[in-house]
């Protein structure tokens, strides 16, 4: 970065609270950390939020949705809540109940957002599931599974048409009503239109119910990503949303100055979209505008223009999104303008490479002669799901920062890493009609067992934040005995092989040499092939280009040093994307080492055996 310092966008104010660390010690190595920052008294619930801004700003725009002619939909504060008490007074009449929850199908929308804070304002849990199973499963078996355990009282799709799939593979399965926005001609479903879904004579019992929501109320059931077997059902109490929210304003006081303005397509299934980015907006009496967009290349462009349009204050990204983003602010001043001029760059659900991280700080100096802050946080599903915030302007990528006010960290030694478990408000009370995972999901002292692996960015100091080690069960051992740290070549090996790997999978558990399945960067891979937009995905995955351009990052990475255990001598370019559907994917957007190897034995088994046109090697 040349020594210039990161500026805020708002610069005179302080975006974040100091990190301040407090450290103990058990004699056995075991680590405590907590924050020295005091958690403010959170909201009774979510709804207490809407209520708040309702009667402060009640012609602010609350949330907002694309329309078919490509202007906005925007509802205000005041609006929400008009139509939230009434959806909420239907709801009470019909079969949905805090033990038979809501289950949405469908994907991010201002109906899906309407009725989502509707249960929850009338005490009935909402269950999102991700679009994945209902559209790209073919036998829709996990979906089934999810809605026998969930037991819903009503059942949401966007559209009758395009969810007819999904909906005829669970008839039979629940005992629920089909709402949904749009009800096809000749519908079989017997599906009640969303916009009649309203009982404004039923205020009484909507005051009664929201006046009996606690912090102890369900609102939430966040399904993880089923590695193996069925996805569990992840309770997410309001205190959990509440309390994440009262942290973030603690360490992030610019929030309290100034609403957010947000244009976000994360999935709403996840809790990075669920959890932290809408109920940022919704607590801070900000705007979000639901983007049609989405790290993908034929919708990547649509987000760019969105951004340009709206302005938005703040970007909330997975690395993969931010990776197809470069190429836009590269080549349109405009959008790049707007994106820049932004109070901060979040990224979270897996490390940020190093390049993308080096592209974005070049590209903010080009733009604005000063670098916007690029910040990360840390947690899961289970926490709702902030645990450590990257409250300062991190010089690298990776640190995920310190426990955020009301979170205490337990530090556990585990070979040469230190498994990291969470205690706190935040901290699920279990998952949803099962028992026996709750109970092996905490320790003897009630810390959440996460699984993850985090170390010191300076041992003498905690202030100076965490990085995050890798999973603990993915690491494994090369023929020689050598321990290979999956989290940090996985990194390395994005980094060389960038732009052309969007992902990877580390292989060689037992063998002498470690391996890399590759999922491509498709646009990336295009433009080194110099191949049109609808040749086969194939051919150019084949092309000398790619093969000569992989072939060098190989060899870059054997070149940094560090024996066997820190570079890969043979890569496979995977065609197949990974499949949410069949758990290759968690539920923070990382790539499920593990099962994809599982999974993928044919693509494992040819990268290392002996035919060289399955491979390229060094």
């Amino acid at each position: 970065m040349g020594g210039r310092p990161l500026e805020p966008a708002s610069a005179g104010e302080a975006l974040f609270a100091a990190p301040r660390v407090e450290l103990s010690r058990k004699s056995d190595g075991t680590i405590y950390l907590r924050s020295a920052h005091e958690l403010t008294e959170p909201s009774r619930c979510i709804g207490d939020w809407l209520v708040e801004w309702a009667a402060k700003t009640p012609d602010a725009v609350c949330v907002a949705e694309k329309k078919p002619d490509g202007s906005w939909r925007r509802l205000t504060y005041a609006e929400v809540l008009k139509d939230v008490r009434a959806i909420a007074g239907w709801l009470l009449k019909s079969e949905a109940s805090p033990q038979r929850p809501v289950a949405v199908l469908s994907e991010n929308a201002v109906d899906h957002a309407l009725l989502a804070l509707a249960a929850m304002h009338a005490g009935i849990p909402v269950a999102t599931v991700s679009t994945a199973y209902s559209l790209m499963s073919k036998d829709h078996a996990k979906l089934k599974a999810m809605i026998e355990l969930l037991d819903p009282g009503l059942i949401y799709v966007s559209d009758t048409n395009t969810y007819g799939g999904a909906l005829a593979a669970i008839e039979g399965l629940h005992a629920a009503s089909i709402v949904a926005s749009s009800v096809a001609p000749g519908d079989v479903f017997g599906a009640v239109r969303f916009a009649d879904a309203r009982d404004t004579a039923n205020e009484a019992a909507v005051d009664e119910a929201f006046a009996a929501v606690g912090p102890d109320t369900i609102a939430k059931l966040l399904f993880t990503s089923g590695s193996t077997g069925t996805p569990k059902a992840v309770i997410n109490t309001h205190r959990m949303l509440t309390t994440n929210q009262e942290a973030n304003r603690v360490v992030w006081p610019f929030l309290t100055r100034k609403p957010p303005v947000v244009v976000d397509w994360l999935p709403w299934s996840h809790t990075f979209g669920a959890n932290f980015t809408t109920n940022l907006v919704l607590r801070n009496g900000g705007a979000l505008y639901i983007d049609d967009g989405k790290p993908a290349p034929p919708l990547i462009g649509r987000t760019a223009a969105n951004i340009k349009e709206i302005r938005p204050t703040i970007s909330f990204n997975v690395p993969r999104g931010y990776d197809m983003l470069i190429h836009e602010l590269e080549n349109d001043p405009e959008f790049s303008d707007a994106f820049f001029n932004m109070d901060l760059v979040f990224y979270a659900a897996a490390a940020l490479p190093k390049t993308i991280w080096d592209k974005l700080i070049e590209l903010s100096l080009k733009a604005k002669g000063r670098v916007v802050p690029l910040v990360a946080a840390w947690g899961s599903t289970e926490t709702a799901p902030l645990s450590t915030s990257c409250h300062f302007q991190a010089e690298t990528t990776g640190n995920i920062g310190v426990p955020v006010p009301g979170t205490e960290l337990k530090l556990v030694p585990n070979g040469d890493k230190l498994e990291v478990r969470v205690k706190g408000p935040n901290v699920t009370p279990g998952y949803f009609r099962f028992e026996e995972m709750t109970k092996k999901a905490f320790d003897e002292e009630g810390f959440y067992i996460m699984g993850d692996a985090v170390r010191f960015a300076d041992p003498n100091d905690p202030d100076k934040g965490l990085f995050f080690d890798g999973r603990v069960s993915e690491d494994f051992k090369l023929s020689s005995g050598t321990w290979v740290s999956v989290g940090d070549i996985r990194i390395a090996g994005i980094d060389a092989l960038s732009p052309v790997a969007q992902d990877i999978v580390v292989t060689g558990h037992d063998h002498d040499e470690i391996g890399f399945l590759v999922f491509p960067n498709e646009m990336a891979c295009r433009r080194l092939a110099q191949a049109d937009a609808d040749a086969p995905l194939g051919d150019v995955l084949a092309s000398d280009a790619v093969h000569a351009y992989v072939k060098n990052g190989l060899a870059a990475l054997k070149a940094a040093g560090g024996g066997s255990s820190r570079h890969a001598t043979r890569a496979r370019l995977m065609a197949v994307p990974p499949n949410p559907d069949t758990g290759e994917i968690t539920d923070k957007a990382y790539l499920n080492q593990r099962q994809i190897l599982a999974n993928r034995v044919g693509d494992v088994e040819a990268l290392q055996g002996d035919d060289p046109a399955a491979y390229i090697a060094l």
